[in-house]
C-alpha cells in the first residue's frame, strides 16, 4: 500500500532526493534573478535596479552571463535540500523516540521546531561552501567564471575557511 516503510532508509533516501529536487532546481532556475539581486547588493552606483540590473550583465557578458554561478548554485541547493529533507525526518522520528508516543503529539510544534531547526543546522553547513562560491563568482568580476576555477583559487588564497566563513550568516537566516 505504501512506498516504503516510515523512518526506514528507502523512506529517508526519499525525502532527501525530494529536498535534492524541490530546492536545486528551483534555486537552480532563479539564477538570473539571484545574480542580479547579489550585483545590485555590491555595487548598487552599476546595478541601480533589476531591470537595469538585467540590462548591465545581458549588455556586458551576453545572455549567458545572467548563468554565472548556476553549477554552485545547483550544487549547493541541492545538498542543502538533501540535508534539510532528510535530516527533519531523521531528527523528528529521534527526538519523538526520545519524548515517547503521547508527548511527541502533545508537544509536536515543537517537536517539529526543533527537528526543523537542527536539520537546517546541517544543511547550511552543506550549503556553505558552494555559496561562498556562488558570490564570489556572480560579484567579482575577473576572479572566476566557473565553479572549476573559483574552488581552487579560494582554496589556495584562504584554505577550507574561505568555504566556511558564510556559515554563521547562514544560520542566523
Amino acid at each position: 500500500e505504501y512506498s516504503c516503510e516510515y523512518g526506514s532508509l528507502k523512506f529517508y533516501a526519499l525525502c532527501g532526493v525530494g529536498g535534492v529536487l524541490s530546492c536545486g532546481l528551483t534555486h537552480t532556475a532563479v539564477v538570473p534573478l539571484d545574480l542580479v539581486k547579489c550585483r545590485m547588493q555590491v555595487d548598487p552606483q552599476k546595478y541601480k535596479s533589476i531591470f537595469n540590473g538585467f540590462s548591465v550583465t545581458v549588455n556586458e557578458d551576453g545572455v549567458r552571463g545572467l548563468a554565472k554561478g548556476w553549477a554552485p548554485t545547483f550544487i549547493g541547493y541541492s545538498m542543502q535540500g538533501l540535508c534539510k529533507f532528510g535530516f527533519y525526518e531523521v531528527f523528528k522520528i529521534l527526538y519523538g523516540n526520545m519524548l515517547g508516543e503521547e508527548n511527541a503529539y502533545l508537544w509536536r510544534t515543537s517537536l517539529y521546531l526543533a527537528a526543523s531547526a537542527s536539520a537546517e543546522f546541517f544543511a547550511d553547513i552543506a550549503l556553505a561552501p558552494m555559496e561562498a562560491a556562488k558570490v564570489r563568482i556572480q560579484t567579482q568580476p575577473g576572479y572566476a567564471n566557473t565553479l572549476r576555477q573559483a574552488l581552487p583559487k579560494m582554496f589556495g588564497e584562504e584554505g577550507i575557511w574561505a568555504f566556511y566563513k558564510g556559515v554563521a550568516p547562514l544560520w542566523m537566516r
